[in-house]
């Protein structure tokens, strides 16, 4: 296991969404980022994935300086900025690295990352055959789910209930 992610000096609270594929983080994610950010948060968001993936559109200058072989590009405009850093040595960057890129915000909710040390509210499904993370995973601190859990200790959420998981979020930045 990696090191402990120390208390976060930028960020008010990281907390992570972990769960198998199929669980719903993106889904969560999406719903809990307008019900926080109406609380006055401001949000940043982290998604780790584990596949090749490219946020850039073919064709387009940024595209186009990344293939020439730029390692970095950065793209402005008055309405939004994008880096685009490639990995060659395919080195990932760790979520410490990453939250330190991020501007400062009160909320960082990071999708995936199940094994790094940050708070993380852990996702199951009923129709999904996925081992319990909160079981060996200490950073757990509570778990969605769509089916009552009778053996998990864990304060426990509906899945379905994205406000009551938003309540559980902002309680902890202002504790």
């Amino acid at each position: 296991m990696s090191e402990p992610t120390p208390k976060p000096t930028r960020h008010k609270l990281v907390i992570g969404l972990a769960g198998f594929s199929g669980a719903g983080k993106t889904t969560l994610a999406e719903q809990l980022i307008p019900l926080l950010v109406a609380k006055g948060f401001n949000i940043a968001t982290i998604k780790h994935a584990h596949h090749n993936f490219d946020a850039d559109i073919e064709g387009k200058d940024s595209w186009r300086h990344r293939q020439a072989g730029a390692s970095q590009v950065l793209v402005s405009s008055k309405k939004r900025r994008a880096h685009f850093t490639e990995t060659a040595d395919e080195n990932e960057a760790s979520l410490d690295t990453l939250l330190a890129e991020l501007a400062p915000s009160d909320i960082v909710l990071v999708e995936g990352f199940k094994n790094d040390p940050i708070p993380k509210i852990e996702l199951r499904r009923a129709g999904l055959d996925s081992p319990a993370l909160y079981k060996k995973n200490p950073h757990i601190l509570a778990v969605a789910t769509d089916s009552k859990i009778t053996d998990c200790p864990l304060p426990q959420f509906d899945i379905n209930d994205p406000k009551a998981i938003a309540d559980f979020i902002a309680d902890m930045v202002q504790a």
